[in-house]
């Protein structure tokens, strides 16, 4: 994982950890299942529903876009004949061709 993906990992974490406390924080109506109990948002104003609820929106987004960059940062790349290199197809390609010329050599021979 290069400096990206560190870079990305700890804001990620940083993240997840944010979105943690403000979950729990937030009222779950009157019977305030909150860390904070029905106080919680009193501590904030009273406009404090609609910005814990954008902020709690906005976490969320950045929680999924950072996990899809570090899903992508660390996706291992296909196996295709085109990341082999040159040498080693021709390599290939030169040792059938003289297999299949030894086959035609022994059955002239046989004949």
């Amino acid at each position: 994982m290069g400096t990206i993906g560190v870079v990305l990992l700890v804001f990620f974490v940083i993240v997840c950890l944010l979105l943690v406390l403000l979950v729990s924080i937030q009222d779950d109506g009157e019977n305030g299942m909150g860390l904070l109990g029905g106080r919680g948002t009193a501590a904030f104003g009273s406009h404090s529903a609609s910005v814990l609820t954008k902020t709690t929106f906005v976490l969320v987004f950045l929680f999924f876009a950072l996990s899809f960059a570090l899903a992508m940062v660390n996706k291992k790349p296909k196996l295709d004949k085109d990341l082999v290199p040159a040498t080693a197809v021709e390599s290939t390609e030169s040792a059938a061709e003289s297999t299949s010329a030894d086959w035609w050599a022994e059955s002239e021979s046989a004949n």
